[in-house]
């Protein structure tokens, strides 16, 4: 069976499903690859309105495996940068995916676990999730995944989380802004109908170019350049058909019709 399943359910919401229970859904070079390949599928396909990524089994992902790691350690330094550089490929296909993503975290994250779970727009996790940037642990550090675990939790405490490889709750996992939501595991389903629901509402062009200003003016200083971007966005949405409907919808008190 394949260590990564993908789903679409009722053609608007896709699954993303770990599925190597047997390995605590450690990934290695096949499962990057398949991720890649799904991830540029999803990017490529109509009408979603959301990506749930998940996991089969006790643990979300313990992160790199450990066998794949040693394996590499035996190859070149080239060898190891074209390697690095698919997982790298992965984790920005996921961050920079148009449509929006959903991590459902139970039990363990570990380690590039946890790049998954930064790369997504939100985060679910269970209120018996344990989380840890363990690299250090075995002599290595979360190199590729640093931009996107900085980006989501700050420097700072990525600064004691990195060095420390300390395992920390769900509950300071939503301090730092790693997850937004806990609920309890019996729970997590209701959540998730939430969140479906809800995106299903919104227009999907709109959800889409929202998601990307994010994306394109993050971190950038407030100049004349971003100023006219978001005025170009938001120019051409109010005359698009989606924006259009939106706002007849809303005056003439019905559901929009998209």
């Amino acid at each position: 069976m394949s260590k990564v399943l993908y789903t679409r359910h009722d053609n608007e919401v896709v699954k993303i499903t770990l599925n190597n229970p047997a390995r605590n859904n450690a990934f290695d070079d096949e499962i990057i690859s398949s991720l890649i390949s799904i991830l540029e599928d999803i990017e490529h396909s109509d009408n979603i309105k959301l990506v749930v990524l998940d996991s089969n089994g006790k643990h979300f992902s313990a992160g790199a495996d450990l066998n794949w790691m040693k394996r590499m350690s035996n190859c070149s330094h080239e060898e190891n940068l074209k390697d690095a550089s698919m997982l790298t490929t992965m984790l920005q296909k996921l961050n920079n995916l148009k449509y929006p993503t959903l991590a459902v975290i139970k039990g363990a994250a570990f380690g590039g676990g946890v790049g998954l779970i930064s790369c997504c727009d939100i985060a679910l996790a269970s209120e018996n999730s344990i989380f840890s940037l363990s690299e250090v642990k075995v002599g290595l550090i979360p190199a590729t995944i640093s931009p996107y675990v900085i980006n989501a939790i700050g420097a700072r405490n990525a600064r004691r989380l990195f060095t420390s490889g300390e395992r920390f709750d769900s509950n300071i996992a939503k301090q730092i802004n790693l997850v937004h939501e806990i609920a309890k595991e019996e729970d997590l389903e209701k959540r998730i109908s939430y969140f479906i629901n809800h995106f299903k509402q919104n227009g999907p062009q709109a959800v889409i170019a929202a998601k990307k200003i994010v994306l394109d003016i993050f971190n950038k200083e407030i100049d004349d350049s971003v100023i006219s971007h978001t005025c170009e966005v938001i120019s051409a949405l109010r005359t698009s058909k989606e924006g259009r409907e939106g706002v007849t919808a809303f005056l003439e008190k019905r559901n929009p019709n998209w």
